[in-house]
């Protein structure tokens, strides 16, 4: 999925002017008034990302909905490789003469990074929390959590804007710098940028929740491989590298002298998920017609039947992701 990072816990009233996102079955309300404004991968003209590695105009509507967001936050939890936080947290114990944690969160959203990390780490902790969207900035710090896992402080701070210029400078002092459903949106050159970067200030990186572009339903249907494919297709649009972005990520990590580590991240959607399901559902098949038109009556029928499924239970899905950790050279100046 086309995503940025986070989701939310908690009730926050909705963004004007809703948006119909993935309505491939015109005329049928049930199955395009539930949907979430921004939710899902699919895309309409003059949406952007919540936050992009790019210049973009100061009124671009943020494309992800806080509603989606939280839809997303448990599922979220449950996925990120935990097994990436030992060589995580030896390399943060071993940080020459640091008082404290200082923690770059890039398209922080409504800060379900912040939220799942933080309380997983030891030590005072200072989190920055990036983003475009001042109205998901101010819920992310709002929402933040205040205790580290040993009980110690953590406090925050918030930084509205595009991250496209960023540079070992601007990660000056930094312990760590992460993301979630960050990187399948960037192209070749932003994941360079963002990569030489956190190597140039000696600063790890936990990128997390990357689309690997596999899917598995249960039951299995004859039109999920082709959808999955169109989907992939349309991911990679304007030069994104959905799919492909974890495989350049570990090669620009690589090629920069960091140590790279994958684990799989999938989401595991059954039944306790089925909202989140269907609004994924929605999403995935709206962005492979969009691709090839050709699949439209097709799709319908397809994405009408899976939503019935979702609704009785019946349905299950693994939305396949990749987690990456890469520990850059220390260097003289980083802290």
């Amino acid at each position: 999925m086309r995503k940025t990072a986070t989701k939310q816990s908690g009730k926050i009233p909705a963004q004007p002017g809703p948006r119909e996102v993935a309505s491939v079955q015109p005329g049928v309300p049930s199955a395009a008034e539930s949907v979430i404004p921004g939710a899902g991968p699919s895309t309409r003209p003059g949406e952007r990302p919540t936050v992009r590695l790019r210049d973009a105009g100061p009124d671009d509507a943020p494309r992800y909905a806080p509603e989606w967001l939280e839809l997303r936050e448990g599922p979220d939890a449950a996925a990120r490789a935990a097994d990436l936080l030992d060589p995580l947290r030896i390399r943060l114990a071993n940080l020459p003469g640091k008082a404290g944690l200082v923690i770059h969160d890039l398209g922080c959203g409504t800060g379900s990074m912040g939220r799942w990390l933080a309380p997983r780490l030891d030590g005072p902790q200072h989190w920055i929390l990036h983003d475009r969207d001042p109205y998901l900035l101010h819920f992310a710090a709002v929402a933040s959590p205040r205790s580290a896992a040993d009980g110690s402080r953590v406090t925050v701070e918030t930084r509205r804007g595009d991250v496209g210029l960023l540079t070992p400078d601007a990660l000056a002092g930094a312990s760590l710098v992460t993301a979630s459903a960050l990187l399948d949106v960037l192209t070749r050159e932003e994941i360079g940028t963002l990569a030489a970067a956190c190597t140039g200030a000696g600063c790890p990186a936990l990128l997390t929740l990357s689309v690997a572009g596999r899917v598995e339903l249960t039951p299995s249907d004859p039109l999920d491989e082709e959808i999955a494919h169109a989907f992939n297709a349309h991911q990679r649009r304007g030069g994104l590298l959905g799919p492909d972005a974890v495989t350049v990520a570990c090669e620009a990590f690589s090629e920069r002298g960091a140590t790279v580590r994958l684990h799989p991240s999938a989401w595991r959607l059954g039944p306790a998920e089925s909202a989140l399901t269907a609004q994924w559902l929605r999403g995935w098949v709206g962005a492979a017609v969009e691709e090839r038109p050709e699949l439209k009556e097709r799709a319908e029928r397809y994405l009408q039947d899976r939503l019935e499924a979702c609704r009785a239970g019946e349905l299950k899905v693994v939305v396949h992701h990749s987690d990456l950790l890469a520990l850059s050279r220390p260097t003289g100046g980083a802290s």
